[in-house]
């Protein structure tokens, strides 16, 4: 992928394998002595077990420039979470694990409920959103990075590209995306990305014409990517979603805050892969139909936002559109991986896109009958203007189970 093209919309940084990544990691550790940097890890208790997260520690243990890792607990109850702080004791940065499942947290949650300012469902953003509130409480921090616990290909250097463009105080981005190959078992992964995503944006584009928002999404290489750094001045006003459009929302938020040159993406592998979610074609809650579904809102949402104006019969167009602009795009992709020795099953790829197609219409539909519907968390500036002392309460209730269960061997 070494490549210097530029698309015009937000900076792009290449690997050109030029230069020793030794000689990046030292610049970082320059700058993290006085810009310290803390890596957060939204962790579902099952990925403890699983094939990738011990390896991801191992790499992570001979990073010397992390200050802190934050780890956010999800489904676990108390015995899991005691073998929890001895699985991540490996790390020799400062590390803490919130229990999100916790008796004190969901305290907080239900004091956060009262006042309508809890997270209206589980999941990565609501994970997210709290080591948010924690890493605030902290006021140590310069930059936050974050990236998933289930890449199977994962290396230290992965995380050191992602984070120079922000950590360096030379440069103006205030948030770095990471993009990389979706290869993996000899097959051409990404499936959202290049099913629905890519030409869905271009179907916008022929349906209701140019608009800056659109070219913005469209400039990413892999917009679903979960690996982003940004420096930590943005998060008091960042407000995540709590549905499956994460990703795309926390772009969109930047984009309204910031603006498209503060923003680049980063080449960060060569060679990337994680576990893969079924697409639960029977099942509109669960897997890429879901995701698909919440992705599609989140775009439509901030398009309306920015004036743009739906109706039934846009999102008819749009349907059909998309259509033929996905088929054509898969025509592409199966030439594509031929060329290079790739696996790519043109029927189930077919009927993915039948699929993304009904929930375009599917998530249109929602949209003009829950024209009000806020699937934001709120951020937390409003948090503390609501209550200055919940922030403190979460750090104190993160130390107080810390300090009620201790580690115990973890697999015991």
């Amino acid at each position: 992928m070494a490549d210097f093209h530029q698309n015009g919309n937000i900076a792009q940084f290449h690997d050109l394998r030029q230069r020793p990544i030794e000689e990046l990691v030292y610049e970082i550790e320059t700058f993290a002595q006085t810009r310290k940097i803390t890596l957060v890890l939204p962790s579902l208790y099952s990925e403890l077990e699983g094939p990738a997260l011990g390896h991801i520690l191992d790499e992570l243990s001979q990073v010397n420039y992390l200050h802190r890792v934050i780890i956010g607990l999800d489904r676990a109850d108390e015995r899991q979470y005691r073998m929890a702080r001895d699985f991540f004791s490996r790390l020799k940065q400062q590390h803490v694990v919130l229990w999100n499942d916790s008796p004190r947290m969901q305290a907080l949650e239900e004091k956060l409920s009262e006042q309508g300012l809890a997270p209206e469902e589980p999941g990565k953003g609501k994970n997210m959103w709290t080591c948010m509130g924690y890493l605030i409480s902290c006021q140590d921090s310069a930059v936050m990075a974050l990236h998933d616990c289930d890449i199977t290909t994962y290396h230290r250097d992965m995380l050191a590209r992602l984070v120079y463009p922000v950590v360096n105080p030379n440069f103006r981005y205030q948030l770095s995306k990471g993009y990389y190959p979706r290869i993996g078992d000899g097959k051409l992964n990404g499936r959202v990305t290049r099913l629905l995503v890519s030409p869905l944006l271009i179907a916008l584009k022929r349906v209701i014409g140019d608009r800056d928002y659109i070219d913005y999404l469209r400039a990413f290489r892999y917009p679903l990517s979960g690996e982003f750094a940004l420096r930590t001045a943005l998060l008091p006003d960042l407000r995540i979603p709590s549905d499956w459009g994460l990703e795309i929302g926390v772009l969109s938020e930047v984009w309204r805050n910031l603006g498209r040159h503060s923003v680049c993406q980063v080449e960060i592998s060569d060679a990337y892969d994680h576990k893969h979610q079924d697409v639960s074609a029977e099942d509109a809650r669960g897997g890429l139909n879901r995701m698909s579904t919440d992705i599609c809102k989140a775009i439509f949402r901030k398009l309306a936002a920015d004036g743009t104006v739906f109706t039934a019969n846009t999102f008819r167009a749009l349907k059909a559109t998309y259509y033929r602009v996905a088929l054509d795009l898969l025509e592409f992709y199966a030439d594509d991986a031929r060329m290079n020795g790739l696996k790519l099953d043109r029927h189930r790829e077919e009927k993915n896109i039948e699929l993304f197609a009904e929930n375009i219409m599917v998530a249109g539909h929602t949209f003009l009958a829950k024209p009000n519907e806020a699937p934001f968390i709120p951020n937390w500036s409003r948090v503390n203007a609501a209550d200055n002392e919940l922030v403190a309460e979460l750090r104190a209730a993160v130390a107080a189970d810390e300090e009620e269960y201790a580690p115990i061997p973890f697999g015991s």
